[in-house]
């Protein structure tokens, strides 16, 4: 049986390779390839559009109740997993050099232009006038200072830890950052709005990133107590006025999804993420709560350890992927909010998306023939479940339980505790449950979960062939080469990773209908965790 699609040859791969070795890049292909992102020379995007429902306006006290923290949650980026609570509070009190618009293209943070002629060395222009919430002014030493502190191998946060990585050089041009990079990389300004790449005073440390929080964001930091709640107040001093409309906000860790639908039910707060998707469509019908489904990149993963017997073994691998009710989940778990996930991580809607490789089902036959390649006639294995991950996770291990059965894989389940899930269960048990909120790009999220020198690559994948291809895509500007290298890179997680990605699914985000917001972002939860930043509440 052959697992491998033959729409790209080893003949070709080869030859793709070689020309794309063998190419330098040129400024004319650097600037075609950079306007088409939107990071040309200069660039001075518009900010985000502005919904025609509701004029923003200042005031009121907004209350999240998100599913997603932990009580061993940072705002240290040094420390930062990602959870709702953490990211949504440290994108409302600190800022990046850049931003992404509702369409995924950077536009001006604290660097407010920059420009490249060859992807490899940029200049960041330092925005001037920007005060930390001490009243010290913004200079570029600060960013120094702080991509310093983030380039340090005690840097546990996947996004920054890659992006530091891969630079060579940071120095100071007058009002200018200075970045060179070890081999070009076009979607830099891109990677820059990662929320692991906040900026903080020069000397700022350990502690001091929670306590006082000295960011140049919108709020100000007024408590943070990890995985219950955080509290933020409004920056009159912030140096844009288009965003930072509530005079404070209030950030609650509401695990439990019951919880979270009675708390909006009852008025306790003003906004929920992650309802249940199987009675989302109840929750809608309640008279000043309205549903919001934002599609994206997010997708629910299941990952084996590809150092951990017996998923060392690609034919372990491949006879658990036949064995995952990609449907059921979607339609069960889901409630049909998403689409079928083909075991590789790039969504549809995005521009490298691989659409030819055969959509993966359910097949007994084929999870048998894979057993029997292994040398077994069936398979006990142990998938570590919590509904940390995502609502109905536990459910999806239960479907997957029964569904494997047929195929000779024998699940057992072993429930383990939500509290700590990520430091405790992720990246440490042989195969667990995981989901990504996506990336913009196809490197970056790439770089991040699955690259050889990446700590949050779940899968421990090592792949020379992989690992190469995306240092090559990174620098490559001619469509067509990035293209076809970006498809195989798709092509080898579908038929060697040690990912199952049975779906990818929509954010579902409940709120009271007296709230208006901008255009919405779908590249992660709560409005890409810029609710409190971008959301108003009407007259």
């Amino acid at each position: 049986m052959n697992e491998k699609p033959d729409n790209t040859t080893p003949d070709n791969q080869a030859a793709l390779l070689g020309l794309a070795e063998g190419r330098r890049v040129s400024r004319r292909d650097f600037m075609q390839y950079a306007a088409a992102l939107g990071v040309a020379a200069g660039t001075a995007s518009t900010l985000w559009t502005r919904s025609a429902e509701a004029a923003p306006r200042r005031g009121g006290h907004l209350r999240v109740g998100s599913e997603g923290g932990s009580n061993t949650d940072s705002l240290d980026p040094r420390r930062a997993i990602g959870t709702n609570q953490f990211t949504t509070t440290v994108i409302s009190v600190y800022d990046t050099l850049t931003y992404l618009d509702h369409n995924s293209k950077p536009i001006p943070g604290l660097a407010e232009s920059w420009e490249s002629d060859d992807a490899k060395t940029w200049r960041f222009k330092i925005r001037k006038g920007v005060e930390f919430h001490n009243g010290k002014t913004l200079t570029v030493d600060d960013v120094l200072a702080s991509y310093a502190y983030e380039d340090n191998d005690l840097n546990t946060h996947g996004d920054s830890r890659s992006v530091m990585a891969a630079m060579e050089e940071r120095k100071k041009d007058g009002d200018y950052l200075v970045v060179t990079l070890k081999t070009p990389n076009a979607d830099l300004p891109v990677q820059l709005s990662a929320y692991g790449l906040i900026i903080a005073p020069a000397g700022t440390e350990e502690q001091t990133w929670n306590e006082p929080g000295l960011g140049t964001g919108p709020y100000r930091l007024k408590s943070f107590n990890p995985g219950v709640r955080s509290e933020v107040e409004r920056n009159p001093n912030h140096y844009r006025d288009d965003e930072g409309f509530f005079d404070s906000a209030e950030l609650l860790n509401i695990q439990d999804q019951a919880s979270r639908t009675n708390a909006i039910r009852s008025g306790e707060v003003d906004v929920i993420n992650r309802p249940d998707p199987k009675t989302a469509h109840l929750l809608a019908k309640i008279p000043g709560i309205v549903l919001t489904e934002v599609p994206g990149n997010q997708h629910y993963t299941m990952p084996m350890r590809m150092d951990t017997d017996p998923f060392t073994n690609n034919d372990i691998r491949l006879a658990v992927k036949y064995g995952v009710p990609r449907q059921e989940i979607l339609k069960k778990i889901l409630g049909g909010y998403g689409y079928l996930g083909n075991d590789h991580p790039i969504g549809k809607g995005q521009a490298y998306f691989n659409k030819e490789l055969p959509q993966r089902e359910v097949d007994p036959d084929r999870a048998r023939f894979h057993l029997k390649q292994a040398g077994l006639s069936e398979l006990n294995i142990e998938l570590s479940a919590s509904d940390s991950p995502w609502v109905g996770a536990v459910d999806a291990a239960q479907l997957v339980q029964e569904a494997a059965r047929p195929g000779g894989i024998n699940v057992t389940i072993n429930r383990v505790a939500e509290d700590g899930y990520w430091t405790d269960t992720w990246l440490k048990a042989p195969w667990c449950l995981s989901y990504w909120g996506g990336r913009p790009t196809e490197d970056w999220m790439f770089q991040t979960a699955y690259s050889a020198e990446s700590s949050w690559n779940e899968s421990f994948m090592q792949h020379e062939r992989f690992n190469k291809l995306l240092l090559l895509a990174r620098g490559e500007l001619n469509t067509e080469l990035r293209r076809a290298m970006y498809y195989e890179m798709q092509e080898i997680l579908y038929n060697e990773g040690g990912s199952v990605i049975p779906v990818f699914t929509s954010y579902l985000i409940a709120a009271k209908d007296n709230l208006a917001y901008a255009d919405l972002t779908g590249t992660f939860d709560l409005d890409t965790f810029r609710i409190v930043r971008k959301w108003w509440f009407k007259a």
